[in-house]
């Protein structure tokens, strides 16, 4: 008798694994999170407390923790570290949220739709301000310097992503670059924080760095994926919405490359069109070039990437468990 799958239990249980070495200092890290968003205005603290559920796994600061114990010893130093890196992730997931224009998030509107753009850019940038705030209470600039440095990336890699916009003839390369700024550099900034505030030698912070890095590239391709075959039940946010925004991401690319004479002709003109295209239009060509299946070999092949640079790392359960993420991270169906 055949067995159906059930998705949401699969991962579920993966991450019950990757929170086992870090779970007493990740519910540490949630009590300074619901201390540090709250506000005595009432409309203020309605928008906060809601903005803290959109983060969803907390991975970033779980890699944060993880790197922290594969690499010398925690401190509280992490703890507050950990919820400044979950602040600026909410911060610009907020922000894609009014970009995409999209109304859903982890089973739950987003603050656009709940609320309104004006309210979700300001509630973007209060996470944003607070969790610089936040850093600078450690006594030290450096937290200040590797945080700013990376979110000064990522919005520079998401202005490229809304500067490629219908730029049907950009390539692989120019997307990983892309993705390597909007996503990579803060999972390779959650690593760094780690190891540096675990007074690592240079070595180790540059391996989990590295790590991190490829992590995150992994991470976005798989979820470039999921936005056009995933299941909105399961992933819980809005999908299509790359499409929808003549956003070329990676599947897409593969096809612009393979596709010759006049199919490219008729693709240019489905994209192009006034209707847009969606999901649906997009799949048979999909299919036609192998792209999905390009898309996962190449989030795989950076997942590998991942796993190499921190083989060299002392054995422990914080080094297992990160060696388990590369897999999850394309695996997820959410």
């Amino acid at each position: 008798m055949s067995q159906t799958i059930n998705h949401h239990d699969v991962t579920t249980a993966a991450l019950e694994l990757i929170y086992a070495p870090v779970r007493e200092e990740l519910s540490e890290v949630e009590q300074i999170l619901r201390r540090e968003l709250q506000n005595e205005h009432p409309y203020v603290d309605e928008l906060v407390r809601y903005g803290c559920m959109l983060g969803g796994k907390r991975l970033r600061p779980v890699l944060l923790l993880l790197a922290a114990k594969a690499s010398g010893r925690l401190s509280h130093d992490h703890l507050v570290l950990a919820a400044v890196v979950e602040m600026i992730h909410t911060a610009t997931l907020i922000h894609d949220d009014v970009l995409d224009e999209a109304d859903q998030r982890r089973h739950l509107a987003t603050v656009n739709a709940r609320w309104n753009n004006e309210s979700s850019v300001l509630l973007g940038d209060y996470l944003f301000t607070h969790s610089f705030y936040l850093a600078s209470t450690l006594g030290s600039t450096q937290a200040c310097q590797i945080i700013g440095r990376a979110t000064n990336i990522v919005c520079e890699g998401e202005l490229r992503q809304i500067g490629s916009r219908g730029n049907f003839e950009l390539d692989e390369d120019e997307y990983l670059e892309i993705i390597d700024a909007k996503t990579a550099a803060l999972c390779a900034c959650c690593c760094k924080l780690g190891a540096v505030y675990a007074a690592a030698d240079d070595e180790k912070i540059e391996q989990l760095t590295s790590f991190g890095r490829n992590l995150g590239i992994a991470f976005q391709i798989a979820d470039d994926l999921l936005d056009i075959q995933g299941d909105e039940s399961s992933t819980g946010k809005s999908l299509g919405t790359d499409l929808e925004k003549q956003k070329p991401t990676l599947p897409l690319i593969r096809v612009l490359q393979l596709v010759e004479g006049g199919q490219r002709s008729e693709l240019l003109n489905l994209l192009n069109s006034p209707e847009g295209f969606d999901r649906e239009s997009i799949a048979p060509w999909l299919e036609q070039f192998g792209a999905l299946a390009y898309a996962k070999e190449r989030a795989a092949s950076f997942a590998d990437r991942a796993r190499r640079e921190i083989a060299d790392l002392p054995q422990s359960s914080a080094k297992s468990v990160l060696a388990m993420l590369p897999d999850f991270v394309v695996m997820r169906t959410a």
